[in-house]
């Protein structure tokens, strides 16, 4: 009778150091200065430039800023598609996005990834995506755990975390304290459905109007999964140019990333008290791709509004007289950013301009 094994019981010890070595290589191209190289180890090292003179200027006095999140059942999405280069994006965008909207600056990026079984290959395309993530986020893969749970997940099944640190100096924070009526809500175009919705999309996909993942739309013209694994926008790069080119607290008052809950969900939690906000729903046009699904499954307006971010993934409330120039910066990066709404005195709330008035 054979000894029983950590193999055995569903985990390879050797495959999962085959897989560890492929990473390496996906976390150094992320790396600037700032990170400290070590040999081994059990922690990644980052490092505060206090004695450059320039981090010294723009950081007198340094918050650190955390943000934590996942893709969700998009990853099903993938599993059917057999690609995992795009989620790992998704991963570090739902990050960064989130601190970016405290005005911070990314500085580092963890994941950790639980898997059924060992699959270095499956494990090189994830942290693959989530690289190509930190690059455009101009942020360091600092480091990860893959976790091996044969009992917990099944066959393909896998599920991502990430963890994403940035640094804001305390004047500069950016809270919505300073949002006050005649501000204007400036809204930045998002490139789909981003991370958002997807248990409502697959269902109403797949089981409700039966399509496959290889199927052609035709009016898109695009495929089921070429249109639902379209990453979600980093918007590291737009908020950075608007941030240094206005003195932060005069120009920009408020910056919410539209995730689930959509427009008014989101932007409600950056009101301070005595003020709403208007939303026109009709300052921009519904990207095709929303048009498409509300169809293919007949779902109300109200409920499409409610759980996707319906074409817009970030908005900003600025002062009115910069909202053209901010506008300008986004169409240089190749971003789309429209007025969407106002606020106005109230009680904190965010309605839409086509609904009844509270």
């Amino acid at each position: 009778m054979s000894r029983l094994t950590y193999k055995d019981s569903g985990v390879d010890l050797e495959v999962y150091e085959q897989a560890m070595q492929r990473l390496p290589r996906w976390m150094h191209r992320t790396f600037s200065p700032r990170v400290m190289r070590q040999d081994g180890g059990f922690a990644g090292l980052f490092q505060l430039d206090f004695d450059n003179p320039l981090f010294a200027r723009k950081y007198r006095q340094p918050v650190l800023v955390s943000g934590t999140d996942g893709v969700g059942t998009k990853l099903k999405v993938a599993q059917m598609a057999g690609r995992h280069d795009t989620v790992g994006i998704d991963l570090v965008a739902m990050c960064v996005n989130d601190i970016l909207c405290c005005g911070a600056e990314p500085l580092f990026f963890l994941d950790y990834v639980a898997m059924s079984r060992d699959d270095p290959q499956l494990l090189e395309q994830i942290v693959h995506g989530i690289s190509d993530g930190c690059v455009q986020a101009d942020c360091a893969l600092l480091g990860g755990e893959t976790a091996i749970m044969p009992d917990l997940y099944q066959g393909e099944d896998y599920d991502l975390a990430g963890f994403c640190v940035g640094v804001v100096d305390r004047k500069h924070l950016i809270t919505g304290r300073q949002i006050v009526p005649g501000d204007v809500l400036l809204g930045v175009q998002s490139s789909g459905f981003h991370s958002n919705g997807y248990s409502l999309i697959r269902k109403a996909v797949f089981e409700h109007a039966g399509l496959s993942i290889d199927d052609p739309i035709e009016q898109l013209g695009t495929t089921v999964g070429e249109l639902l694994l379209t990453p979600t926008q980093i918007y590291v790069n737009l908020v950075r140019q608007i941030l240094s080119h206005y003195k932060v607290k005069s120009v920009v008052h408020g910056i919410a990333h539209i995730t689930g809950g959509g427009l008014l969900e989101n932007t409600q939690r950056i009101l301070p008290p005595g003020v709403d906000l208007v939303v026109d729903r009709q300052a921009w046009e519904i990207p095709a791709a929303f048009q498409w699904l509300q169809r293919l499954a007949d779902i109300d307006r109200e409920e499409m509004f409610h759980v996707f971010n319906m074409g817009i993934g970030m908005a900003l409330i600025v002062r009115p007289f910069y909202a053209n120039t901010i506008s300008d910066i986004a169409s240089e990066l190749g971003l789309q950013c429209v007025p969407i709404g106002q606020v106005v005195e109230g009680s904190g709330k965010s309605r839409w301009a086509d609904s009844a008035q509270p």
